[in-house]
């Protein structure tokens, strides 16, 4: 007959499954779990009952995905096949000492920025303009969004510390949550987020250079707890100043993605900021032409010119000595600015999944795209 001293060992085996979404670890190897105990209560019919009391330790008092696990708590102890188990779950937070241990391990796993380190599975692709108005931010989030819909675990850095825009356009109201001294990006339709905005306010101007712009982006990458991202975006700013310089320097793995539009004034600067990768160790992937045309009853009005996208491609090939495709033209579509502007990602649908449309089926096609290996 199953004992209770065995149904806890049991529920304890089943917890090491439930993962903190924040830390992206086992809520068992992470400690969270102080106590399980069952008691046999009366049974109903052939199977055995017990009440079984978790107590939770969070990392934080007030976490706010505390709900989340605990209904996977729930969850794992009710879908016990061999006995009736009725879950009862008490919810603390970890000593100061407990949570002290805790973040130095995972910060002496890290040490550095992991991003550099041999073997790092990440792909990670700074996405640059060579001037703003380009839409740059809106292809950042956009494809930040389709890689998470397409089920790649996804990360993202708002390198554009001048103007954020990536917390507007996810609809992050709310800061990292510290965990003492460590930081947890913000989750927004499946995409790990951080960003100066979140900290300073999107009202506030950012007035850094030099060593203090280079130690905000370290600390993006060091002082964040990203887990191990299948995909890391940077949305950098416009032209090719400090911190373009700064992420080829801290992520020499980075493959540059230049965005531009069609007419010859936005593609010639766009053509400089690709040629960064002349100075710096990183590889161009390609070219995406934003605002290509405009659909108007069928016909498709070139507004802003035609060929900017294949110009810049064009250029950064001969120039560099290897092929620069151009990966994606995108239209001049509306729902881009106004579903972007309302928080999400308007290469979604409503519940998060990834449109069927036009839309959808190009942001899809560029993101498989850039994934394969050349």
């Amino acid at each position: 007959m199953t004992d209770a001293r065995h149904i806890e060992a049991q529920i304890y085996e089943r917890l090491s499954k439930v993962i903190d979404p924040e830390l992206g670890r086992s809520i068992t190897d992470l400690g969270m779990i102080a106590a399980i105990n069952a008691v046999g209560v009366t049974s109903q019919g052939d199977m055995p009952s017990y009440d079984v009391t978790v107590h939770v330790e969070l990392t934080v008092e007030g976490c706010p995905l505390s709900q989340t696990i605990t209904n996977q708590i729930n969850g794992a102890i009710v879908s016990y096949p061999d006995a009736k188990l009725t879950p009862h779950i008490e919810v603390s937070s970890m000593s100061h000492d407990k949570l002290a241990d805790l973040v130095a391990g995972l910060k002496a796993e890290r040490k550095q920025n992991p991003f550099n380190k041999p073997g790092v599975k990440t792909r990670i692709f700074a996405i640059a303009s060579g001037k703003g108005g380009v839409g740059k931010s809106s292809v950042s989030a956009n494809l930040a969004a389709t890689f998470a819909a397409l089920g790649y675990d996804t990360a993202a850095i708002d390198a554009d510390i001048y103007g954020f825009s990536l917390p507007k356009l996810f609809g992050v109201h709310t800061q990292p949550t510290n965990l003492n001294g460590m930081l947890m990006p913000v989750t927004a339709w499946g995409v790990k987020l951080i960003s100066i905005g979140m900290f300073a306010g999107a009202d506030r101007a950012i007035l850094w250079r030099g060593p203090r712009l280079q130690r905000s982006l370290e600390q993006f990458l060091s002082d964040v707890w990203w887990g191990d991202p299948d995909v890391l975006l940077l949305d950098l700013a416009p032209g090719t100043g400090d911190m373009a310089i700064s992420v080829a320097q801290a992520l020499p793995n980075a493959e540059l993605v230049v965005v531009t539009t069609p007419q010859p004034s936005a593609s010639d600067v766009a053509v400089r900021s690709g040629l960064v990768a002349l100075q710096v160790p990183m590889k161009v992937r390609g070219v995406v032409e934003n605002m290509s045309w405009y659909e108007h009853k069928g016909e498709r009005l070139e507004i802003f010119g035609a060929g900017g996208g294949r110009r810049v491609s064009d250029q950064l090939t001969e120039t560099l000595g290897y092929d620069v495709s151009l990966l994606a033209q995108l239209p001049l579509d509306p729902d881009l600015r106004e579903v972007g502007e309302s928080g999400r990602p308007a290469v979604l649908n409503e519940d998060g999944a990834l449109r069927s449309d036009a839309l959808g089926r190009t942001f899809r096609e560029l993101a498989e795209g850039l994934l394969r290996s050349e």
